[in-house]
């Protein structure tokens, strides 16, 4: 990510367009370091989000609607007192500083006009959001930093105290001769490195997309460089400074990884976005959305995985069991030999030595025995114990079956987890681990009952409805109950995954929904971002649920076997039913 002082620009300006002179309607404040002021422009409302978060700071205009605590905070309850009606009127920024200030039309107690300022920092770990009196004295702040904890201090009652000037040149005001100067300057040896220790308000990233514009290569050495250089830097930083545009980078799994206010180079390809405020919030809404689901499962997620490792231990326990129990015959064998020799056992005799008739060189052998019991009780016990070797493998054999079992059934039900794309599909999952005795039930206060999560709904090209079922559960009555004896039933091959039905009624399918659906399969599996990934493919009516098996699990004997790329790419276009071009 490249979220610097000159993308923090872009967005600006881009805010100055949309939200200029709009009103205040309400504020609200999601989480600790988070802020919401709902805005209403000339456009309509608008959303705008202030996030002093120190691990993605950033703000930007949003769509999202993040769940609002039932108590508004002290620092929300303060800004719905300051602001709540006021007029935006101005937005400014310190030259080359992740900082913005937004400048209020307000009233005093009195009603006379009078102006105050929101500053938002968003400087890695000083991130804050401060509101400012007319005098320029903090009301109030998000985070608060005694006088013994910083050399800037922030308090209610104290006057603020603005970041300091960056002590940097800075890149829009430099010509080509200032660029051949800064080169020719001592300092470090890669380029990318010098234009980020000498120039201001720039991340590491677009340093390192100007050392590929003017060198071609991210690691150039300054020393080694062409003698229009210079001037390529020059055009470089006017261009882009003067023209931001957002583009982004893409990461294995779809989802924007970097973005900057130039083209990004050096990792691949890259797209342009609608507008910065459009990728700022499809990259940061997805992020924060997938975090708090993960944030929510975590506690299911480790009682599993806790469940998981321990019945893998017992199988490797009682596998090394079921070994011990192969040598078995041989204790057959030594009951033969004693019963043989039994005239030759005396009274307190401890090894038995005899002819191992078993071997076809009749060697001697020793056989340890009991001094205690007799020689038939002797004998009797090495029948004994093989009969209990028989029948601990025959039991052993049992278990492990069912460990082997629930053991696929649990690493299923990660895999769930991994997939989960809300809370109310957690939720489903959680019950389906309640009902099978694997979570405790809730029981505090009583929660309002949810509608069912339905199937993923998808469309071919061919226009053929294509179903995708997002757990255990959902999965059986996916094909079970939904689907058709004549729909068609697909699954990554030997591998956790969704079930997926091809809304046939018995009519012949085209190769393409096949293969898309396929896809499906594949993508909705363990094998997501794997390569040639085969699926099975066959009639619902093929499709056995084995008596007292664990939800989702099911046999098959007729199919055949598709080779496909789940690739991210694909899967979109079969989301949105777009046919290829």
């Amino acid at each position: 990510m490249a979220f610097d002082a000159y993308f923090l620009t872009a967005v600006l300006n881009e805010l100055r367009t949309e939200a200029a002179g709009a009103r205040v309607e309400k504020i609200h404040q999601p989480a600790r370091d988070s802020v919401i002021l709902l805005l209403r422009t000339e456009k309509g409302r608008q959303k705008l989000l202030l996030a002093a978060n120190p691990a993605a700071p950033r703000l930007h205009l949003t769509t999202a609607s993040p769940e609002n605590p039932a108590e508004p905070p002290m620092f929300c309850m303060l800004l719905r007192k300051h602001l709540s009606g006021a007029r935006l009127s101005a937005i400014e920024q310190p030259a080359m500083e992740r900082c913005a200030g937004f400048v209020f039309d307000c009233t005093d107690e009195m009603g006379y006009p009078i102006q105050k300022k929101l500053v938002c920092e968003l400087m890695g770990r000083t991130c804050n959001i401060y509101l400012l009196g007319p005098d320029g004295r903090i009301l109030d702040c998000l985070r608060r930093v005694g006088l013994d904890e910083s050399n800037r201090p922030a308090l209610p009652g104290l006057n603020y105290q603005a970041p300091e000037p960056i002590a940097k040149l800075d890149p829009v005001s430099m010509d080509a001769d200032d660029f051949d100067a800064l080169l020719r300057a001592p300092g470090a040896d890669r380029l990318a490195d010098k234009l980020m220790d000498s120039l201001g308000g720039l991340s590491p990233m677009v340093c390192r997309e100007a050392a590929i514009f003017a060198a071609g290569d991210p690691d150039a050495r300054a020393d080694d460089l062409c003698a229009d250089a210079a001037e390529k830097l020059y055009l470089f930083f006017r261009e882009h400074l003067n023209h931001p545009a957002p583009w982004f980078v893409r990461g294995k799994d779809g989802v924007p990884k970097y973005f900057a206010f130039c083209p990004i180079r050096q990792y691949g390809d890259c797209e342009r976005a609608e507008s910065f405020t459009a990728l700022l919030d499809a990259f940061y809404t997805l992020r924060d959305r997938t975090d708090a689901i993960r944030q929510k499962g975590q506690a299911v997620r480790k009682t599993v995985s806790n469940l998981c490792q321990r019945i893998r231990r017992k199988i490797a326990i009682q596998e090394k069991e079921l070994a011990a129990t192969y040598d078995r015959e041989r204790l057959r064998q030594l009951g033969d030999i004693v019963t043989a020799n039994i005239h030759s056992i005396k009274k307190g005799q401890k090894i038995l030595e005899a002819e191992d008739f078993y071997d076809e060189n009749m060697p001697v052998i020793r056989i340890p025995i009991s001094e205690v019991l007799s020689p038939q009780e002797n004998a009797a016990k090495f029948y004994k114990d093989y009969t209990r070797m028989k029948n601990a493998q025959r039991e052993l054999t049992h278990q492990l079956e069912l460990g082997r079992t629930e053991l696929s059934y649990l690493e299923s039900v990660l895999d769930e987890l991994t997939r989960a794309d809300s809370e109310q599909a957690l939720e489903e999952i959680r019950q389906e681990l309640q009902a099978g005795g694997y979570v405790r039930k809730d029981t505090g206060k009583r929660k309002m009952k949810q509608a069912k999560l339905a199937p993923l709904r998808f469309e071919s090209t061919d226009g053929i409805g294509i179903y995708v079922g997002r757990n255990n559960h959902q999965n059986d009555e996916l094909t079970f109950r939904l689907a058709s004896k004549g729909d068609i039933w697909l699954h990554a091959q030997k591998v956790h995954g969704s079930h997926v039905i091809i809304a046939a009624n018995g009519r012949a399918v085209p190769d393409d929904t096949v293969t898309q659906a396929a896809q499906l399969a594949a993508y909705h599996s363990e094998l997501r971002l794997g390569k040639n990934v085969p699926v099975d493919v066959t009639p619902v009516k093929q499709i056995k649920r084995p008596p007292g098996a664990k939800p989702g699990m099911v046999i098959y004997h007729t199919y055949r076997t598709v080779i496909v790329n789940p690739y991210d790419s694909i899967v979109k276009e079969i989301e949105t039913g777009k046919p290829r071009g």
